[in-house]
């Protein structure tokens, strides 16, 4: 069992006396003479010290009898890393959390995926969350519901619905519990803002209705961010029909649990500028934690490049251009294919690939503000494609089919609850599947933040030119230092290189 920070008393309590932003989400500060919980970086003056109690989530919070405070509303800060640097049980149950797992399939379900009994992801998750997985999923349930009641005109009705409550009576129940007031008046209290609120990956952000079907929301992050790489990379590779950059912003289609959805994200100084448009509003969660985890939000840039620092040769780049992300996905089955469709070819020929695959075989959807058109195959369509129908060489045919068929069957299985050693086995007895793509989809489809890629030939280039070991074994032995964030230093290792995937759009 991992040991939280908010067992260290006397560091909370620093935190929140000096009200430091990048603690928010890593801990929650419950007050007992007033009873409402905050973030670290509440703007108000801190309790005294004897009566904070430090938690380590909002429902644990909640467990407790506290609400969440009106003014710093610490359940938008940005989500705990430790979720997303971990492949344990509790860090996966916490990922298909944050993907809707429980309210489509029950605790059951979550544990059919965990392969545990549902008493031990109980236990576990109590032992080091403070809470189980229903009193999880009921807070980001509460969360969705406050999000839709603020900003949009929506019945409350519909916002039950939508926020995944199982009647009226419930919703109504919980709202007043965490938040203090009925649905209509945290409504009417929230009448008078005209700007869109900001949220964290633990719910989906604050929302905006401004067109009919659309969402307008700040997705924040933990400073220094650096957008470079991270929406460079994404346009650069981005598959027509599927994805493109307009007018500052990076766009594309979701497949979603209840339907599809568009979203367009726009960098900006202190947050990402997310407009969504779904078929249902169920998934409104959900793509929210997609998209946050495509943009790798909830890491946290000062722990990773203080530790990459310490090396002498890579901390000209960290401190050129701090605060690096690793691109990552929407849907991991998705980038596994891509993956394989860019073997040992350029990127506009893997996108030339891809292109003729969504064409021929992905889903339409209209796109009434741009050019997208399809939503990428599923792998149960591309397991009926014809071999003798991709124009690719025999031996890569063969790894297409065998992973897509894999894929469909579920022998594979790419997602939040993907245990990262085990993916990683499976994938390597697939034929076609060497190293490097075992590891550029560990990083970028399963999030190892360790993944590494000594074989790639721009990290060799780069290793070169820095003076760093440029053989594969050497430079995965001095590589032991960047540990356990070698992925990151893979995309400040890439950045020294002009290839687009390096420069933002213009």
């Amino acid at each position: 069992m991992q040991k939280g920070m908010h067992t260290d008393t006397e560091r909370c309590v620093r935190a929140v006396q000096s009200k430091d932003a990048r603690f928010d989400g890593w801990f929650f500060t419950a007050v007992v003479t007033t009873g409402i919980y905050c973030r670290p970086s509440c703007p108000v003056v801190p309790p005294k010290p004897e009566n904070m109690r430090f938690h380590p989530s909002a429902a644990a919070c909640q467990q407790a009898g506290f609400r969440a405070c009106k003014r710093c509303r610490p359940d938008t800060s940005p989500g705990s890393p430790e979720w997303n640097q971990r492949a344990d049980l509790v860090a996966r149950a916490m990922r298909l959390i944050a993907d809707g797992v429980v309210d489509r399939e029950g605790v059951p379900g979550l544990a059919a995926r965990l392969g545990y009994s549902t008493r031990q992801i109980e236990r576990q998750l109590l032992a080091e969350l403070g809470a189980g997985p229903l009193a999880l999923a009921r807070a980001q349930r509460a969360q969705a519901a406050r999000l839709l009641i603020e900003t949009t005109p929506l019945a409350m009705a519909d916002i039950a619905f939508a926020a995944g409550f199982a009647s009226i009576r419930t919703f109504n129940d919980t709202v007043r519990e965490v938040y203090a007031l009925a649905p209509t008046d945290l409504r009417t209290r929230a009448a008078p803002r005209s700007t869109p609120v900001t949220s964290g990956s633990s719910g989906p952000p604050g929302v905006s209705a401004n067109t009919a079907g659309a969402l307008t929301l700040r997705l924040p992050f933990r400073a220094p961010l650096n957008p470079d790489n991270l929406f460079g990379h994404l346009a650069a590779t981005a598959v027509p029909g599927v994805e493109e950059w307009r007018d500052g912003a990076y766009r594309r289609t979701l497949r979603l649990p209840y339907g599809h959805g568009i979203v367009s994200l726009t960098p900006r100084p202190d947050h990402i500028a997310c407009r969504l448009i779904l078929s249902d509003l169920r998934d409104l969660t959900v793509a929210i934690s997609r998209c946050r985890r495509m943009l790798d939000l909830d890491a946290d840039p000062a722990a990773i490049d203080d530790q990459l620092r310490t090396d002498p040769l890579l901390a000209p780049l960290v401190d050129k251009a701090p605060g690096r992300r690793v691109p990552r996905t929407v849907d991991e089955a998705e980038f596994a294919v891509r993956a394989v469709l860019g073997q040992q070819v350029s990127t506009a020929a893997a996108r030339t690939h891809a292109a003729r695959l969504v064409t021929a075989h992905g889903e339409q959807v209209e796109d009434t503000e741009g050019g997208l058109t399809h939503l990428f195959p599923a792998p149960g369509a591309l397991a009926s494609v014809d071999p003798e129908s991709l124009a690719m060489p025999r031996s890569r045919r063969t790894t297409f089919t065998t992973l897509v068929r894999q894929l469909a069957d579920g022998d594979v299985r790419l997602g939040p609850d993907s245990d990262w050693p085990q993916t990683r086995d499976r994938l390597l007895a697939l034929p076609g599947f060497g190293p490097w793509t075992v590891d550029v989809i560990a990083m970028r489809a399963l999030g190892d933040p360790d993944a590494f890629l000594p074989t790639d030939l721009g990290i060799r280039r780069a290793a070169q030119e820095l003076g760093l070991p440029s053989t594969p074994a050497a430079l995965t032995a001095r590589a032991a230092a960047w540990r356990p964030w070698r992925a990151y230093a893979v995309q400040y290792l890439w950045a020294t290189d002009s290839h687009p995937i390096n420069f933002l759009p213009v």
